[in-house]
């Protein structure tokens, strides 16, 4: 007999594999586990919590932005969300029915006795019916909030217990919401505490700031870069949800509540900023300029930016409304749309919108022109590629170069040359040869070195998003675009190849003047959490020192020197010590993104821009300033820094100078023309008068007395008004004659000689904003007094004079 039960080894075998089988499994089934209940656990228990729990997210309130001393630029207000829990909607609704059920009974049985107020009203009035309520609810809560009923009545249905029905509600409104439906007898419409974005300020340094929108998300400005300081945490309120997975009523919940913000604190001073976008808007005004302004100042020793404008601005908390239709525009003339359509301005209009937020200071790149004279002198001083004291070049007016089988004429602004041109005469001058024969003396790979030790092919690294950086033709062919060639550094040399950001030329002549130190940019000085710890604070951080002191102080004596020696055409403040260079470009970058098959250099053609750099105190500077018009008025001779760049700098730098409270200080010459403050000498001796006039320094011969009398009865001009050294004050002795009166002339294109003399024939006296020397290339530009107006003998008018002959 064959015998069929397994032999032991079989069995061993089977048992074998059996515990090996058992084992892996057990092994899979633990190692799934560990992973389950350790690894992942908290994937799991979020799953399972989302099936418990219900969660509502409740924002936090957003840090505030204020400026430097303190004044509110942006804060977060509180407002409310107005909810509603349909299910106890719905089942107050079932219980006021029975109520409206049982008051009806009773007043069908007679049993009802109502109650009144002291006014003489039934006290506790029901609605005709539950759904009359419902359908009143709906319509005042759509009237109240906004929406319509429609939205209100499917909210009502909605199986949840928690809807929203609106956010941002001011507190009025919500109050008077939970007021009626209180007075009801339903809770279940509440409120909740939200927040909303508010700029006190409005238009106010908007590119700077930054915005937030409806749906929380941050654009531009310090709103975004600081996102992560102001924002917060938000809470969150947690309810419970029953074996269905219906959330339980909202008053079985737990509230986490948010963290606020910290608040950012700026190194802008609101009232310099106003001062910058006052005055560009004026420049705009007076230049026609199409394609925005800006202005930046600050400190050059720490980087500090104390004002930054690009105007026009926009109001932030209107951020998708055009505040200018001079970026659309713009846009047009680029599309070539002369006579644009309805649709053409629908199309276009977001565009426009997106161009308005930008912040021009640090995004936009132009042709910098003869300001980047600046860079070059001090590249070439440094690498010692010249010598200020010998260096000699004869500018003929153009200069010929090579180009290929030809030669390409390049000019300078004077066509008639210069002659011979010292460092110093080439720099006041902007003699456009005499810059390309220091770039020639650098040469290509040196030029290029300290445009990148400047700064111009990086960001600055200031606290702003989107900032763009600087572009000038490359050492070697890169991606198509042709290295730099000797023509292209001649041009490179007078600022008129290469594009920079208005924040990276104004960095880089920090540089040069602070000591050769290139500095971070910055525009928040501190951050300051809910529970006032500051918790970031930037200060100065170099970046890397480009030149020497030596260089730096040659530079800044060199750029004094430039307004010294041509007063009417800088920023020239009686009592105060700046340097300054003017830069007019043609904006060839523009007219090459366009889509015109014209992009050729006309008269017809050509926009430009009008740019005025300045410092102050020369020899140890304070301040820096920046200004830019871009694509002024581009008639013959409208479009120059000198005429349009410099006025709005002087304008600004004169008003925050005296906000700063920066006593002047003279020197021996502006002293020996200073300005005479009249006395009070109403009442005096006519000795004792002019005794006290010539003290102050008014000359016996200038001392006019009118009458026999021997007491001054009325004087002209008043007691406090000014008069220039050489001016006339009028003595006036005898009652009944206590003026006279003489017409005001038309002064407008008088030079400063012709209106010194003219003044006085008509017994007037006039001072004037700048310092005027004895050149004859300014004209008045405005008076103070317009003409035709009777005014007494005396009368102090104050003269504006504008520079007829440029030279940037």
């Amino acid at each position: 007999m064959i015998n069929t039960n397994p032999s032991k080894a079989m069995r061993f075998r089977t048992k074998v594999v059996m515990t090996a089988a058992f084992s892996a499994l057990f092994a899979a089934v633990a190692g799934n586990f560990f992973k389950i209940s350790v690894l992942d656990n908290k994937k799991y228990q979020d799953m399972a919590n989302d099936q418990h729990f219900g969660s509502i997210s409740l924002s936090a309130h957003r840090g505030a932005i204020y400026d430097a001393n303190g004044v509110t630029l942006a804060k977060s207000a509180t407002v409310y969300k107005v909810f509603v829990d349909p299910k106890n909607f719905n089942e107050s609704l079932e219980s006021m029915q029975k109520l409206i059920d049982k008051r009806n009974l009773d007043k069908a049985n007679g049993t009802y006795t109502p109650s009144y107020d002291e006014d003489g009203n039934e006290k506790g009035v029901l609605p005709a019916s539950s759904d009359a309520f419902k359908e009143e609810a709906a319509n005042y809560l759509a009237s109240k909030l906004g929406v319509s009923a429609d939205k209100v009545k499917r909210a009502f249905e909605q199986d949840s217990q928690y809807v929203v029905l609106q956010d941002k509600v001011e507190k009025p409104i919500a109050d008077e919401i939970v007021d009626y439906f209180l007075d009801a007898g339903i809770v279940a419409v509440n409120v909740e505490e939200d927040t909303k974005r508010y700029y006190p300020q409005k238009e106010l340094a908007a590119s700077v700031i930054g915005f937030t929108t409806d749906d929380a998300n941050v654009a531009y400005g310090v709103e975004s870069y600081y996102d992560k300081y102001l924002a917060g945490i938000d809470g969150r309120t947690v309810s419970a949800k029953d074996s269905t997975g219906k959330e339980l009523p909202y008053r079985y919940s737990k509230t986490f509540e948010p963290k606020d913000g910290s608040d950012v604190y700026l190194t802008i001073d609101r009232e310099i900023q106003y001062i910058l976008e006052k005055h560009l808007q004026e420049m705009i005004q007076d230049h026609g300029i199409k394609n925005r302004a800006c202005a930046v100042l600050m400190n050059p020793k720490t980087g500090a930016v104390l004002g930054m404008a690009t105007y026009p601005s926009f109001d932030i908390n209107e951020p998708s409304e055009l505040s200018s239709d001079m970026l659309l525009k713009k846009v047009f003339t680029e599309k070539e749309i002369d006579n644009p359509t309805e649709q053409d301005i629908k199309k276009y209009l977001p565009e426009a919108i997106e161009r308005q937020r930008r912040n021009k200071c640090i995004s936009e790149r132009y042709e910098p022109g003869s300001v980047f004279k600046i860079i070059t002198a001090a590249s070439a001083i440094e690498e010692k590629a010249i010598d200020i004291d010998t260096f000699s070049y004869c500018c003929n007016g153009f200069e010929l170069l090579p180009n290929g089988n030809d030669t390409l004429r390049i000019n300078c602004h004077e066509l008639g040359g210069h002659g011979i041109e010292s460092f110093q005469k080439a720099l006041t001058d902007s003699c456009n040869p005499s810059f390309m024969a220091m770039g020639n003396a650098l040469g290509i790979n040196k030029f290029h070195y300290y445009f990148d030790a400047f700064g111009f092919e990086e960001a600055t690294g200031i606290d702003l998003p989107y900032e763009g950086n600087g572009i000038l033709p490359p050492l070697k062919e890169t991606n198509g675009i042709p290295a730099m060639n000797h023509i292209d550094l001649a041009e490179a040399s007078f600022g008129q190849c290469e594009t920079v950001t208005p924040i990276e030329l104004i960095t880089a002549c920090s540089a040069v003047i602070n000591g050769g130190y290139l500095l971070q940019p910055y525009v928040v000085s501190k951050v300051v959490d809910s529970d006032g710890n500051i918790v970031l604070k930037n200060e100065r951080t170099v970046r890397r020192q480009v030149i020497s002191e030596d260089t730096s102080a040659k530079m800044r004596n060199a750029l004094h020197e430039v307004v010294e020696k041509n007063p009417n055409g800088n920023v020239n403040l009686k009592g105060y010590a700046i340097g300054g260079k003017s830069g007019t470009s043609q904006r060839l970058s523009e007219l090459n993104n366009s889509d015109s098959a014209n992009n050729k250099e006309d008269a017809n053609t050509m926009e430009y821009g009008a740019s005025y750099i300045c410092f102050t105190p020369a020899d140890d500077p304070e301040l820096i300033l920046l200004v830019l018009g871009d694509m002024p008025d581009n008639r013959p001779d409208r479009y120059y820094g000198s005429f349009v760049a410099v006025p709005c700098a002087k304008d600004i730098l004169t008003d925050v100078l005296q906000y700063l409270d920066k006593s002047p200080e003279y020197n021996e010459k502006e002293l020996e023309n200073l300005d005479i403050k009249v006395p009070l000498i109403k009442g005096a001796s006519i000795d004792e008068a002019k005794r006290q006039l010539m003290e102050k320094g008014v000359l016996e011969e200038n001392i006019i007395v009118k009458g026999s009398g021997i007491e001054v009865i009325e004087q002209s001009p008043q007691t406090g008004k000014y008069i220039s050294k050489d001016g006339m004050v009028y003595l006036y002795t005898e009652k009944g004659n206590t003026s006279e009166m003489v017409s005001v002339p038309d002064f407008s294109y008088y030079s400063p000689a012709a209106l010194d003399q003219a003044i006085y024939e008509y017994e007037l006296n006039y001072l004037v904003k700048t310092a005027i020397t004895g050149q004859e290339d300014a004209y008045v530009k405005s008076q103070s007094i317009a003409p035709g107006t009777m005014v007494p003998k005396g009368t102090t008018i104050e003269f504006e004079f504008q520079l007829q002959l440029f030279n940037d």
